[in-house]
């Protein structure tokens, strides 16, 4: 509940006004099976009012920017997970919008594209706002101009990456891949072998840290 404003227009009233400036990849996907990735950004372009002279370059360079060249005939249900969030992605920011709602963009993505999106998304930020939610650490660090973690619906602390650092950063973090088969509590009892002290922070996707 309460009130937020974006560029001036209150959440509450003025919703209209903020869904033209505002774009958004949300935590799940939402493709439509039997269209193409070109096809996907032709369509979010022109509902967000692209100029239809400048769809067709715009389609080209965010398809290449999110590194999905290769696939851009491919229907999004023959994608994999990974590329399916990079589409998200490239939708959220297709109309140029001024401020743009990432919730965990890269959750799938291997560490090479998660890297990539890293330094695409570094190069969209300019001239507009991103937010965005994470359970990694490090992508935080990476994006970040100002970090706030949350529990339980409520911010713990808020600032930049090295005020963060500096107040609570002790300790290291160790990333795991796993498989989707993955036995967890074997894995947990393996390295507490080695680290009896160490804790489970997160398990999403593909990985635990």
């Amino acid at each position: 509940s309460g009130d937020a404003l974006i560029y001036g227009y209150n959440i509450n009233t003025d919703m209209g006004q903020i869904r033209n400036n505002l774009g958004v990849c949300p935590q799940h996907n939402v493709l439509y099976d039997k269209l193409t990735v070109k096809e996907h950004l032709e369509l979010y372009a022109n509902i967000k009012r692209v100029p239809k002279s400048e769809i067709p370059e715009r389609v080209r360079d965010l398809i290449a920017k999110v590194g999905l060249t290769e696939k851009v005939g491919t229907f999004s249900m023959n994608l994999s997970g990974g590329m399916k969030r990079k589409l998200s992605v490239a939708i959220a920011l297709i109309g140029g919008s001024k401020t743009v709602i990432l919730d965990e963009p890269t959750s799938g993505m291997d560490p090479y594209s998660r890297r990539s999106t890293w330094e695409m998304l570094k190069q969209a930020k300019i001239g507009r706002v991103l937010v965005l939610t994470t359970h990694f650490m490090d992508e935080a660090d990476q994006l970040g101009d100002r970090i706030a973690i949350m529990h339980r619906g409520l911010i713990k602390c808020c600032g930049s990456s090295l005020f963060l650092k500096s107040k609570y950063g002790v300790g290291y973090t160790l990333t795991i891949d796993k498989a989707d088969h993955a036995d967890i509590k074997s894995i947990k009892n393996t390295i507490h072998q080695s680290v009896p002290k160490a804790k489970l922070l997160s398990e999403v996707a593909g990985e635990i840290s």
